[in-house]
């Protein structure tokens, strides 16, 4: 499975629960394909690592991190400076913070749309 993930994070979607259970294998598949995350176990989408290499990979990937997330900074940051559209996903504090949403316009231009009024 290892192998499997290494060469398309996806495949996690299709892997034993035991096994998105897994630190290693997550880490694998996110560092492969960001988006993997979705298919982590829950307690894997809140691990700070397991999710700023999925960030770091695809910045689409804060939609499947743990809501406490998308209020840290740093994990924002992140994620808005990898995809802009990110910023859709962050929370409404950071949506209004000048750097974040900087960092998300200066990847995306249209992530202003997404940014606090």
């Amino acid at each position: 499975v290892l192998a499997a993930v290494a060469k398309n994070g996806y495949a996690l979607e299709h892997a034993a629960a035991s096994l998105r259970e897994d630190r290693e294998v997550v880490l694998a598949a996110v560092a492969r394909d960001g988006d993997a995350l979705e298919h982590a176990a829950a307690s894997l989408r809140e691990d700070r690592e397991v999710v700023l290499a999925a960030v770091a990979e695809s910045g689409h990937a804060l939609e499947y991190a743990a809501a406490s997330l998308w209020e840290d900074r740093e994990f924002v940051l992140a994620a808005v400076a990898q995809e802009g559209y990110a910023l859709k996903h962050a929370a409404a504090s950071l949506r209004e913070d000048r750097e974040v949403v900087l960092a998300a316009v200066a990847e995306y231009g249209r992530a202003l749309e997404y940014a606090a009024a």
